[in-house]
């Protein structure tokens, strides 16, 4: 079952329903966890959202930032955990240079990294960076 759920996640394009129950990641074994507002595992499987960039936390420019990518990762969990399933779709690249599955997360058709956008939480990729520590863009 474990293959069959990874080999779906590696080749995810048609957006398969999936639920799961997040906690926060440790230091101890990833599985199932967030592990800031951009990243996440799922099932051993570590997935990166491909339509957004959220605040650093491991290596803020500053505390402001950090605080934003706390509030980023904390509602991500949020939303994961949402009674509804999700799904995840491949973009362009398969993954990135860390080799994090790159996937749009979705539910009921609206991305979830779109919804992070909104509150405030992460911005667009291809759209100006964020200045977490004054709030301007450049």
């Amino acid at each position: 079952m474990l293959v069959l759920f990874c080999a779906m996640i590696g080749t995810a394009q048609t957006g398969d329903q999936l639920r799961a129950s997040f906690t926060l990641c440790d230091t101890g074994r990833r599985t199932t966890c967030v592990v800031d507002g951009d990243t996440f595992w799922l099932e051993g499987v570590k997935i990166r959202i491909a339509d957004i960039d959220a605040p650093e936390i491991s290596q803020p420019a500053c505390e402001e930032e950090r605080l934003a990518g706390e509030a980023a990762k904390l509602r991500l969990l949020q939303l994961l955990n949402a009674a509804a399933e999700f799904s995840l779709v491949a973009g362009v690249r398969d993954e990135d240079p860390y080799g994090r599955k790159l996937r749009i997360v979705s539910r009921a058709g609206k991305s979830l990294g779109e919804q992070l956008v909104r509150e405030k939480l992460g911005r667009r990729w291809g759209s100006p960076r964020i200045d977490w520590c004054g709030g301007d863009m450049h």
